[in-house]
Formats: C-alpha cells, sequence, structure tokens
C-alpha cells in the first residue's frame, strides 16, 4: 500500500507589493495597461493624462491612489504635479507624446519644437522633477521606438529623437543613481494612438506585420507593460534601452 502525497502551488508574492507607480500618460494605451499590470502586482497607482474624462474612467477601472490631468508637456503642469505629490514613489513611467512625420525640410519649426518639446525635454523635465520624490533604487522609465533607426523620408524627427533617447538615458542614468534611470523602445504597438495615426491604413498594418514579424503577431501594450514591470522589478537594471518590437527593426524596409 502506497501512501500517495499531494503538494499544492507556491503563491507568489506580488512584485510590486507596497510601492507606488506613477503613470505620465496612464489613461489609456501602454500606460493604462502598464498601470494595471502594476496593480495586479499589488502597486499602488497614481495615474495622469490630458483627457479629464477618460482619465477618471481609466481611474475608476483601476482604483487609483489618485489622478492629475493635466498636459505633461507643459513644464509648470509637470513641476505642480511632482511637487504636490504626498509621499516618496516608488517608479515613475512616461508615454506621453506622439510620434511626428514628416520631411524635415517642409517642417515649420513650431511643430518640430513640439517633437522635441513632448520627447527630448519632457524626459528632461520628469527626471528633474522626480528625482527628488522617487525612492532610491526605484526607477524612472521613458518610452522610444526602433522604427526611427533605418532612415527613410518623413523619419527626420522620429530618427533623431530615436537616436537621442538611449543617450539621454544612460546620462540621466549616472546623473540620478541610485535612482534607476530606463528606456522602452517599442516597434508597431496596436493602441488607440496608432489607430488615429494610421485610420483606414490600420487593419493593413496590421496583416502586414502579421505576416513578416518574426513572432508572426502584432504586439500589443500588454507585450510593453510586461517588460516595463519586469524593469521597475529588476533592481540590477539601469542606463540600458530594451527593444519590445517583434523583430520589427530586423526588417528591411
Amino acid at each position: 500500500m502506497s501512501t500517495a502525497t499531494t503538494s499544492s502551488p507556491t503563491q507568489r508574492e506580488p512584485e510590486l507589493l507596497g510601492q507606488t507607480v506613477v503613470v505620465i500618460g496612464g489613461s489609456a494605451g501602454i500606460g493604462f495597461e502598464t498601470a494595471r499590470r502594476a496593480r495586479a502586482e499589488g502597486a499602488k497607482v497614481i495615474l495622469t493624462g490630458r483627457d479629464p474624462e477618460r482619465l477618471r474612467r481609466a481611474a475608476s477601472e483601476l482604483d487609483a491612489l489618485s489622478t492629475s490631468a493635466f498636459d505633461a508637456t507643459d513644464p509648470a503642469s509637470l513641476e505642480r504635479f511632482f511637487r504636490d505629490l504626498p509621499t516618496p514613489i516608488d517608479h515613475v513611467m512616461v508615454t506621453a507624446g506622439r510620434p511626428h512625420y514628416g520631411r524635415l525640410v517642409d517642417m515649420d519649426f513650431a511643430q518640430a519644437r513640439r517633437a522635441f518639446d513632448e520627447h527630448l525635454l519632457l524626459v528632461i523635465q520628469v527626471a528633474r522633477n522626480a528625482a527628488r520624490k522617487v525612492k532610491p533604487g526605484g526607477t524612472l522609465l521613458f518610452m522610444g521606438g526602433t522604427g526611427g533607426r533605418h532612415p527613410g523620408v518623413g523619419l527626420g524627427l522620429v530618427s533623431t529623437v530615436t537616436a537621442a533617447l538611449p543617450a539621454l538615458t544612460a546620462q540621466l542614468a549616472l546623473e540620478l543613481a541610485p535612482v534607476r534611470v530606463n528606456l522602452i523602445a517599442a516597434g508597431f504597438v496596436d493602441t488607440p494612438l496608432s489607430a488615429s495615426l494610421l485610420g483606414d491604413e490600420l487593419e493593413n498594418r496590421r496583416n502586414q506585420l502579421r505576416a513578416t514579424l518574426p513572432i508572426r503577431r502584432v504586439g500589443g501594450p500588454a507585450d510593453v507593460a510586461a517588460l516595463a514591470v519586469h524593469v521597475m522589478t529588476n533592481t540590477a537594471l539601469t542606463g540600458a534601452t530594451y527593444d519590445v518590437d517583434g523583430g520589427q527593426q530586423l526588417l528591411v524596409g
């Protein structure tokens, strides 16, 4: 006669339990999905966004600790937001901003300034304001892309930002240590922003990527969110750029 033994599954402690995550641009897309995943890992989340109603819905769904509706590219509003945060925080992720396409020789300077404001200058502004609020070992996490690594007509500003962000991230990691600073470089991500940029061409783009990407599927916000939470929890990571594009940059054209 033998005695059978059974074992119960090991319970894993949530990786962000007791921590606070701020997501700038957290009302939709990558930001919202990252906040949702952080909540699932035990974090309290603070969300910001431009659209108050969309932000309210996101906060309600995620039971956010607090929200703040403002334009992240406005330096005064950004400074006020961080100044008014009630307690030290653990992680800040920034997903605000959108790509700017067009030939450099045709682009007016106001549009060019807007692109730099929404990406490079926003990174510096967030770093300057968040440095006093993020706990040692916590993370500043920014979003970039991989598509601009290949030059092309109409990609001048995108390529410039793509090239500059990794260098800026590495520099800030040295200056803000022991706060960690990292960059996620994404390819095409199937979000409402992508839909608004592509319009009627959205489904064609999806089909093209399904047929050509090495992973044979279209990347979504959950793919980026999984990487974002990993970067937050792995305290050995700083000053680096992490690609999540399904192999998109390996394709020619």
